[in-house]
């Protein structure tokens, strides 16, 4: 399959790219990501212009995963603004670029986030559930909406909605361990809230998969099948690394800590990969502790397509 990956440097695009033959790139520094990735075509795309037409010629999948990262500093408006530049702006500058390819990619799979479904509690929540509330259940609906444009152009488009994604090197993960190792972790706020978990390799994985399952389009939940307890979850890091977990942060330390983001953070989603489950995909890490075991391990399942 010959794909076209933006964001193809960060901590989702690498791993998307290891499973692919020589895709095409888009980032802000071709030359070092062309490098890196051991990629024979890259091309400059900073997300404030749509990106060159030659960087889609010959291109079956568009894979996006271009966008300012949630995590890293104080989440205030000038982030709020970025972020959403990034996903909503970023998004529509490439479905632009596509609306003038005389031959245009057959998918385009395109990054979303969990954070579409609101704080729902206990309620189980699959593809068919309604946009919760908040200003990151509104960003991603805006965010869909966008790649959504391109279903008149004739691609088939799927938007992945991405949960707390586990990996050595990057992610809500590498936030963690430097406490969890000293035996600094604990659980956040109540710990009662259910976290969406996923391995990236299983993301990178399911990415793949929906762009070449033609029976997709639309919503696809990338989390694990059975999503954890907050308290779990730390509770299983916490046995992986051999600490202990008792110091647990209060909500409002949380809030001080990173400012609105405090709320996704402690949102609770039972989020389950319905769609995912029924058209056939294999989770390689379906299991949290196995899964953090191989996070934190930096082992991958690396294969070609």
């Amino acid at each position: 399959m010959k794909a076209l990956v933006s964001g193809a440097t960060g901590f989702l695009g690498r791993a998307v790219c290891a499973r692919l033959d020589d895709p095409t790139i888009l980032s802000r520094d071709p030359d070092r990501a062309r490098a890196a990735l051991r990629a024979s075509r890259s091309y400059a795309w900073d997300l404030s212009a749509p990106p060159p037409l030659d960087a889609f010629d010959g291109v079956e999948a568009v894979l996006h995963f271009a966008a300012e990262p949630l995590t890293g500093g104080r989440f205030d408006r000038s982030k709020a603004r970025r972020v959403r530049e990034s996903r909503v702006g970023g998004t529509r500058l490439l479905v632009e670029a596509m609306s003038r390819l005389e031959r245009r990619p057959a998918v385009l799979v395109s990054a979303s986030a969990v954070g579409f479904y609101g704080s729902r509690g206990d309620e189980l929540l699959t593809e068919e559930s309604g946009r919760g509330e908040g200003a990151l259940a509104e960003l991603c609906e805006e965010w869909e909406r966008e790649a959504l444009q391109a279903s008149p152009l004739g691609v088939r488009v799927v938007t992945l909605r991405i949960g707390v994604v586990l990996g050595p090197d990057g992610g809500a993960l590498a936030k963690m361990l430097p406490a969890f190792r000293l035996g600094l972790g604990g659980r956040l706020g109540s710990g009662r809230q259910w976290v969406p978990w996923i391995h990236r390799d299983d993301v990178a994985a399911l990415a793949l998969f929906a762009a070449r399952t033609h029976a997709l389009q639309g919503a696809l939940n990338a989390v694990a099948p059975l999503p954890a307890r907050n308290a779990e979850l730390t509770a299983a890091l916490a046995a992986v690394l051999h600490r202990p977990a008792a110091l647990p942060v209060p909500a409002a330390a949380l809030r001080l800590a990173v400012g609105d983001l405090a709320a996704a953070v402690l949102a609770s989603q039972r989020v389950v990969p319905k769609r995912a489950v029924e058209a056939g995909f294999a989770f390689a890490h379906p299991d949290l502790r196995e899964a953090l075991r191989a996070a934190v391990s930096g082992e991958r399942v690396s294969t070609t397509a």
